[in-house]
């Protein structure tokens, strides 16, 4: 079935994030019409265990899908014309042949699997694995996840054919009945080889898996199939509709936030704090990971913290403010924030609280407050991680620019943006504009722009961007720089240099104590 792609078109991108979907219906212009979203369970059944029923993904899709058509009304919904998928990265589910599950999945953020990246790390040498991969050895890629799986959570699954499927394989197989992924979503597995452009034999050996055991591979915006009748039926939608293959949810940031070439970096402040600039050149470097880029052939220098928005609901809950009261409690403490001198009044926060990944791939490290004094109290805290997440980002885009050359503004998107004060802070420690995305979900408007270019609304990719990407409110650097300058030279850059071996003695210790 062919739609053709008129001025009244829509083109759906699904966001399947950690702990919700969103489907939202993009204009030519990237103005969004509809949008429905559903949320994701998310179980920690254990220390450092965080796991998903990947049925669930499926579920949250339909309902987020039929919400946006219904949004749109019956004669509304015909105009959608295609669907791209965008996901959260890392995580993935080993199913059977008909794509069931056979275990839950294991989520980006589980890291049991510290001993496997030890391990392999010694079998076959970090800079193998990180010059083949793009990413250096950390709990993070799905690689060392699947071994943990079939080592120690469910042995049984070595001895067995399976389907080891990212979020992307999963519901592109629920759309269009076909095992196929992005090679933009598969490379956050750690499983493709980079250069090569296609799964890595070395890396599927050592992880135990055939050919036949991972799905096939699109470039980003490449047909993968078409919604057939009974599960069009099922979303609301008609069916026919063509689905363009997509990209993990940092590359589609970037997309979605107009970045196609070099120069120009994104920042998304979401559950993880990840940036990235584009490059068409493959590196490899400690102080960033290698990503394939939404652009086909090209690459994201990219830098990824773990600790977060997370951070931020950790200090709500930590001041006993359920799920509803959690949004209201932290926007008390922004306003409270806003009145105190840059540096919160001497604290710093060190914001390792899942371990840190570039420049110091240190899966034992954790968080650290220094300065802590009678005379503060919340709000200082809350400043606290704002600054020292900025001063984090400071530490990671020093580190791009040695390897990518200038960067002249950041674009930021995700729910932090939302935040003047945070990006106000990020502007004065990074020393650099700090420009709003016209959209703060950028990820989703990515997979929009795949789709639209896909079906042939524009004459490709970077067309699309530039129709359907816009720039927000902008943030210059203020006279506050010069005390967030001394704050990152005298004592930011020098405190996990001076404490790491602590921080993996007592690694040591916590889990002797388990």
């Amino acid at each position: 079935m062919t739609m053709a792609a008129g001025d009244d078109a829509l083109f759906l991108g699904i966001d399947c994030s950690t702990t919700a979907c969103k489907a939202i219906a993009w204009d030519r212009e990237g103005r969004a019409v509809a949008e429905g979203r559903a949320p994701i369970p998310l179980s920690n059944p254990a220390p450092d265990a965080w796991e998903q029923d990947a049925r669930t993904w499926w579920e949250a899709l339909a309902l987020a899908t039929r919400e946006a058509a219904q949004a749109l009304g019956d004669r509304g919904a015909q105009r959608i014309r295609a669907i791209t998928i965008t996901h959260q990265r890392e995580t993935f589910v080993l199913t059977d042949e008909r794509g069931e599950p056979l275990h839950p999945a294991l989520v980006w953020m589980d890291a049991r699997c510290r001993a496997e990246v030890a391990a392999l790390a010694a079998k076959v040498g970090e800079a193998r694995l990180h010059e083949i991969s793009g990413k250096f050895p950390c709990t993070t890629p799905s690689l060392y996840k699947l071994l943990h799986l079939r080592n120690r959570i469910a042995p049984h699954l070595a001895s067995r054919p399976v389907r080891m499927l990212d979020v992307h394989a999963f519901l592109a197989h629920r759309l269009t009945g076909r095992l196929v992924t992005s090679v933009a979503s598969a490379d956050p597995t750690g499983l493709v080889d980079m250069a090569a452009r296609g799964f890595s034999a070395d890396i599927l050996a050592w992880a135990g898996l055939s050919a036949s055991e991972v799905p096939a591979l699109a470039e980003p915006g490449e047909r993968i199939g078409e919604v057939s009748g009974a599960v069009a039926a099922d979303l609301g939608i008609e069916a026919g509709i063509p689905v363009f293959a997509g990209a993990g949810d940092g590359q589609a940031a970037a997309l979605g936030a107009g970045i196609v070439g070099p120069g120009v970096m994104y920042l998304n402040l979401g559950t993880a704090i990840v940036s990235g600039v584009i490059s068409r050149e493959y590196r490899t470097d400690r102080a960033f990971r290698t990503m394939m880029a939404a652009t086909p052939g090209a690459f994201l220098y990219e830098t990824d913290l773990k600790g977060g928005t997370f951070t931020l609901t950790w200090l709500a809950r930590l001041l006993g403010a359920d799920a509803d009261a959690a949004s209201s409690t932290l926007a008390a403490l922004e306003r409270e924030a806003e009145g105190l001198p840059p540096g919160a009044d001497g604290l710093v926060l060190v914001p390792y609280f899942h371990g840190v990944m570039n420049p110091y791939w240190d899966d034992a490290a954790t968080g650290l407050l220094l300065g802590f004094s009678g005379g503060q109290g919340p709000a200082h805290l809350y400043r606290a991680i704002l600054e020292g997440i900025a001063l984090e980002q400071r530490l990671h885009t020093d580190g791009v620019e040695r390897a990518s050359g200038p960067i002249t503004e950041l674009r930021v998107m995700g729910g932090g943006s939302r935040s003047a004060l945070w990006c106000q802070i990020l502007a004065d420690v990074l020393d650099k504009p700090i420009v709003r995305a016209g959209t703060s979900e950028a990820t989703s408007l990515g997979a929009g722009i795949l789709a639209a270019a896909g079906v042939g609304a524009f004459a490709g990719i970077e067309e699309a961007a530039a129709a359907m990407t816009s720039r927000g409110e902008v943030f210059v650097p203020g006279e506050r720089r010069a005390v967030y300058e001394r704050l990152y030279r005298e004592v930011y850059v020098g405190l996990y240099p001076a404490l790491s071996g602590a921080m993996g003695r007592l690694a040591q210790i916590r889990e002797s104590a388990r």
